[in-house]
């Protein structure tokens, strides 16, 4: 069960924008965001550009930066419903790794993917250690799922825009949760709401048909 991070647990914003909030390069990492959804950029450039601003930083300030981040109600209650009928909730994001690495440790999702920052002498360089994009996304599903010893076409995602697109096309039910025409487009099925729990009616009813 694969659920995406920004603009689907984290509602009206980005993890990314609201760490540069903090950092200080916020203008940056909106116009950033703001190309990559017209497609002008690629998560590579926007990567680029954000990493520049966590320069300095150390992760145990960025760690403090994401307890005050929002997040749509009903998570740990989702993860857990995944949990009782043996659906391994996974985060598939493009999030920096200290955002999946944060949620994982709060609500109990089993992965998270997402790029990495160059980290030198205990604080951040301002450069990128590893990219991720939108392939790398559905990629990261496929193999946590061979891991787990389950196809793609038994698996599930849950997602709202341009970087859940590859990975829709992979699972079995793409749900497009709060999400933009064009995932709405490439879903099986969509919800609206502040409440992450509006998606369990239409995994039980996927869950169902699939036994």
């Amino acid at each position: 069960m694969f659920f995406d991070v920004d603009g689907t647990l984290v509602p009206q914003t980005s993890s990314g924008q609201h760490l540069a909030d903090l950092l200080g390069h916020a203008d940056v990492v909106r116009e950033a965001e703001a190309g990559y959804a017209a497609g002008t950029l690629s998560n590579q450039e926007v990567s680029v550009l954000d990493a520049r601003g966590w320069a300095g930083w150390t992760p145990a300030q960025v760690r403090g930066f994401l307890e005050s981040l929002p997040l749509v109600d009903g998570i740990a209650e989702t993860v857990s419903w995944c949990r009782e009928q043996d659906l391994a909730p996974v985060l598939t994001t493009l999030a920096w790794e200290p955002v999946g690495t944060y949620l994982c440790e709060r609500f109990g999702f089993t992965h998270a993917s997402g790029p990495r920052l160059h980290v030198m002498d205990g604080r951040y360089s301002g450069e990128v250690a590893e990219h991720f994009d939108e392939t790398g996304k559905r990629d990261f599903a496929v193999r946590v799922a061979a891991e787990l010893g389950v196809a793609p076409g038994r698996c599930a995602a849950v997602g709202d825009s341009r970087s859940d697109l590859p990975l829709f096309a992979a699972v079995d039910l793409a749900i497009a949760f709060n999400a933009t025409p064009a995932a709405r487009a490439a879903a099986h099925a969509e919800a609206q709401g502040g409440d992450l729990r509006a998606v369990v009616p239409l995994l039980s009813t996927w869950l169902d048909a699939s036994r």
